[in-house]
């Protein structure tokens, strides 16, 4: 199969959207203009049940619809699209919007750019203690965008809200010189929509260079469940193939950080073919995907995922909840209901399923998971624990709040027990600015 790409400028040629109605291609157009939008022929023929649209997980998944984006906003858009502007004056438009949309979550900007001899590397993230993040400037794009995606600043064209880089003697140097870091993370976008070629540059200096403490190698990516001829026909796909071999063969894990949202993705041959083709190069394959109004938020759909998932060779890893930027609005649910959820599908498999972790929110502090609800000297309250932390000392520590059935974010949450802060408050606290960014949608 051939790749052909459709976004804002071209969906009409799209033989299905012929048969949608013209409040749909209107909503498309109008949240196409300020949220990103890009599809390809193989979702659009395989992943989207067109007869029950605008219904359809996946035509919601990779298609804007008009509640993505507030009333107000939707509204702003519109008139200013219907008053004949110009492209620069759209643009401007929508610019104005995307900046109150939290475009970097979590202090991403602020409090995650490492430096080297004095400079900021802007291509590059250091959250955690052992995992660097490296966004390789040809990666900056998908295969198709999803429409929950909180890396979508990487895709409107405000070159200050981007992370890239060309940089790779950068990323080596900082890995040699950080021997607490075990693992580099490439991500973006997408950085298996690169040519293997251009990949290569970034991952062989890392091996050439025989980092004893550098022992894991992971690519965060969609293209299995978007396009996974990337793995079987693509004219470099077996090059791709092969330095996976080549990572394996150094000593190093290749792990891929696949993301899959509904088991519809997981659904054709194409997809099974080349999950046995990675497995074959010997990189293991983890799966995540947040919890989604709209498109997955049924116990059994994630159960049917952790299952086939197995069952195909990946590994389930984690449930995220919908992060607080862009359209969170939409795709947001409760944390307690996100919990249910998850435990009403993990009840349903069996303990080679229970790898994954979750729900779990990649938030300020860490990554926070939601345990459960329980009840303890008559107060009802909310358990959580950090799985990952900005100090890794706090990894692995519970913690404990109100129980809020319609908090949607850390930031909702109230200490237990009449306590009056959480026990990383005071140091999360003294690196981050009082005026953090995180913003609330109510």
């Amino acid at each position: 199969m051939k790749y052909n790409s459709f976004m804002l400028h071209n969906f009409r040629n799209i033989p299905q959207v012929q048969s949608i109605s013209s409040e749909i291609i209107e909503a498309i157009e109008v949240v196409g203009s300020v949220l990103p939008f890009k599809t390809n022929n193989y979702v659009v023929d395989n992943l989207i049940d067109w007869n029950n649209v605008p219904n359809d997980s996946m035509f919601k998944l990779t298609f804007p619809q008009r509640d993505m984006l507030l009333p107000h906003h939707y509204d702003f858009m519109e008139r200013v699209i219907k008053s004949g502007a110009d492209k620069k004056a759209i643009k401007e438009a929508a610019n104005k919007i995307r900046l109150q949309l939290n475009p970097h979550p979590a202090g991403q900007l602020e409090y995650n750019v490492p430096m080297i001899e004095g400079d900021k590397l802007y291509g590059m993230q250091h959250k955690y203690r052992e995992t660097v993040l490296f966004f390789p400037s040809q990666g900056q794009t998908c295969h198709a965008y999803c429409t929950f995606c909180f890396r979508w600043p990487q895709f409107v064209g405000m070159n200050d809200l981007k992370f890239a880089s060309k940089e790779a003697e950068h990323l080596l140097k900082y890995v040699q010189a950080h021997e607490e870091v075990s693992d580099v993370l490439f991500t973006g976008g997408d950085p298996l929509i690169m040519k293997t070629k251009h990949l290569e540059t970034y991952i062989r200096p890392l091996l050439d260079a025989n980092i004893k403490h550098l022992r894991n190698i992971r690519i965060g990516t969609k293209a299995l469940g978007y396009w996974p001829y990337r793995f079987l026909t693509d004219d470099d796909a077996d090059d791709l193939l092969n330095l996976f071999s080549d990572v394996k063969k150094a000593g190093k894990q290749l792990a891929l950080m696949a993301h899959f949202n509904h088991p519809v993705e997981l659904s054709s041959d194409a997809v099974a073919q080349a999950i046995q083709k990675i497995n074959d190069a010997g990189a293991v394959i983890r799966t995540q995907s947040p919890v989604l109004k709209h498109i997955n938020d049924e116990a059994n759909l994630w159960s049917d995922m952790w299952k086939k998932q197995v069952e195909l060779g990946c590994i389930p890893y984690y449930m995220f909840v919908a992060r607080n930027t862009g359209a969170q609005h939409y795709f947001s649910i409760p944390l307690v209901d996100a919990w249910k959820l998850f435990r009403k599908a993990y009840q349903n498999v069996s303990g080679i399923c229970r790898t994954v972790r979750g729900p779990s929110m990649s938030c300020l502090p860490g990554k926070v998971q939601l345990i459960g609800v329980s009840e303890i000297k008559e107060e009802k309250i909310m358990v959580f624990r950090m799985i990952q932390g900005r100090n890794s000392d706090w990894a692995a520590r519970p913690f404990f709040a109100e129980y809020d059935e319609d908090a949607i974010w850390y930031t909702d949450l109230k200490p237990a027990f009449g306590e009056e802060k959480f026990f990383f408050t005071d140091e999360l606290n003294s690196f981050v600015s009082p005026q953090e960014i995180e913003v609330d949608y109510e």
